[in-house]
């Protein structure tokens, strides 16, 4: 079930979305459709049967992947630093979270077929999280596809924290089992050196999902795909550093059906050996059924060291709104005509004084034309769309807060003040208008793609472009179990509500470790 914007009583800054954090906040969520101390029951049952499973040397499990074979839905998979070379396994089991503890687990694949010709981590479960991983050298062959991948996921809900991916053909390859449903959040993460060098092959490639958050996350140096590249409805990029620096790709951010589409706070950064001279594109395939076409590009830093080509390209038929943007070095800033451009700073204005561009720390000095210079983004549909936070290298993330009179141009405020958020962001997504990232857990259809039957999936269509129009008949507001969920029933019902929200309460403080 997805969950519905709020409306905009008084939007905060944009803030990012949050990530599912107890069983007690989905409690809170689900559809009463059963009695609630029917549910607490459940619930408890359910928590007291998860386990802890922990993997390394001297441990019950050797390696990942028997771990993940053994788990139970909810389990949590415990893998101590080091290296796990040749892993590689397919799974369905709901809800499995496998992290990295000590550091990061690596897993090389080079030489060995990926799970299902498909992934390092192949993933069908409805929901799965993935932390403190290395995932390097997926490949398959040419007439299997061409697209081996760190993770493929094919479930609805995934999210990766701290993980790095390089040298496979694709980094994460996604699509969700039910067109425009699930969320996938991708936070403090990197991604280098993906792709098959064939142009249809990314650094992170995510189908026809309700929605995409990216966030805190380093993706450069790409093998002549792109860095990142989403069909969602919905994609905020956030935050990042996306700068090919050395490498061959193509765009560094490409949604090509457009949908709606936030690119805030961001340095993104175009290589002179570029395969295409786009940046930034929106809707370049058009627009399906069932999607929207709203790009906003805020307070981004947006270098282009090619020195010629386009910032933003967007053909579709809604005015692009580009407010506050530092477009450095060259290029038509972008190729629609109706689009909205407000307070953006360009190279025939002059020197941006960046700290040290050459280096990327494009941190504005003393003096900088861009000081001040800003004006509020505001807010659109219950969505603010001011920065919150600022990208810091590596994989880290500082609040962003206005020191002067107005806003500064560009990813970084001179002077900022802000802290640093040491965890897991839960800044609140549905405060500031975003679904939340695990909203469609309930309901799940846990049913592989189509595609698997077969091994990879040759096309560029593999993570979801060929059937993204299907998306219309997914709808968007619930799930295929048809719950409507119901607030302020009768005093008996909200007193079992209450009984049952307390007792998931009681089961997360006191939840079991089950011996492996």
């Amino acid at each position: 079930m997805l969950v519905a914007h709020r409306s905009p009583r008084s939007p905060r800054s944009l803030r990012s979305p949050r990530s599912p954090r107890s069983a007690a906040s989905l409690a809170l969520r689900l559809c009463v459709t059963v009695g609630a101390g029917a549910l607490a029951s459940l619930l408890v049952s359910a928590r007291a049967e998860a386990a802890t499973l922990q993997v390394g040397p001297g441990k019950a499990y050797a390696k990942p992947c028997a771990a993940i074979a053994a788990a139970k839905a909810g389990d949590v998979i415990e893998v101590d630093a080091g290296s796990y070379p040749g892993d590689t396994c397919a799974w369905s089991t709901d809800n499995l979270t496998v992290r990295g503890v000590g550091g990061r687990a690596k897993i090389d694949l080079t030489g060995v077929t990926p799970a299902q010709q498909k992934g390092i981590f192949t993933i069908a479960a409805p929901s799965a999280t993935i932390e403190s991983f290395e995932l390097s050298g997926a490949a398959i062959s040419a007439s299997a596809g061409n697209n081996g991948a760190g993770i493929r996921h094919q479930g609805l809900n995934l999210t990766v924290r701290d993980c790095y991916f390089h040298d496979n053909q694709n980094g994460i390859l996604g699509a969700p089992s039910t067109a425009g449903m699930g969320n996938v959040l991708i936070e403090r993460s990197e991604f280098a050196h993906n792709g098959a060098g064939d142009g249809y092959s990314h650094n992170m490639y995510l189908g026809n999902y309700a929605q995409l958050v990216l966030q805190y996350s380093y993706s450069h140096r790409g093998n002549v795909g792109h860095l990142v590249k989403s069909r969602a409805h919905v994609s905020f990029i956030l935050y990042n550093r996306i700068t090919d620096e050395d490498g061959t790709a193509s765009y560094e951010v490409d949604l090509p059906n457009g949908g709606t589409g936030y690119v805030i706070g961001n340095l993104i950064e175009q290589a002179a050996t570029t395969q295409n001279p786009g940046i930034v594109t929106f809707a370049e395939e058009g627009v399906p059924a069932g999607y929207d076409d709203h790009l906003y590009v805020v307070n981004n830093t947006i270098l282009n060291h090619k020195g010629s080509g386009t910032f933003v390209v967007d053909p579709a038929p809604t005015p692009a709104v580009l407010e506050n943007d530092i477009f450095w070095n060259g290029g038509t800033i972008t190729s629609q005509a109706s689009a909205v451009q407000t307070t953006n700073f360009d190279s025939s204005k002059g020197d941006p004084k960046f700290a040290d561009v050459a280096h990327f720390d494009v941190h504005l000095l003393s003096g900088s034309p861009c000081l001040d210079k800003g004006t509020a983004p505001g807010v659109v549909s219950g969505q603010a769309l001011a920065p919150a936070f600022e990208y810091v290298h590596p994989l880290g993330e500082v609040a962003r807060v206005n020191v002067g009179s107005a806003i500064d141009l560009g990813a970084y405020e001179y002077g900022n003040t802000g802290t640093s958020d040491a965890g897991p962001s839960d800044a609140g997504a549905t405060d500031s208008g975003a679904v939340d990232s695990g909203a469609a857990e309930a309901g799940a259809d846990a049913s592989l793609p189509v595609d698997d039957a077969g091994s990879g999936d040759a096309s560029d269509d593999a993570a979801g472009g060929a059937d993204a129009g299907d998306a219309a008949s997914a709808g968007g507001g619930s799930t295929s179990s048809g719950c409507s969920c119901r607030v302020g029933a009768g005093s008996d019902d909200a007193g079992l509500a209450a009984a049952g929200v307390a007792a998931a309460l009681v089961v997360l403080a006191r939840r079991r470790r089950r011996s492996a």
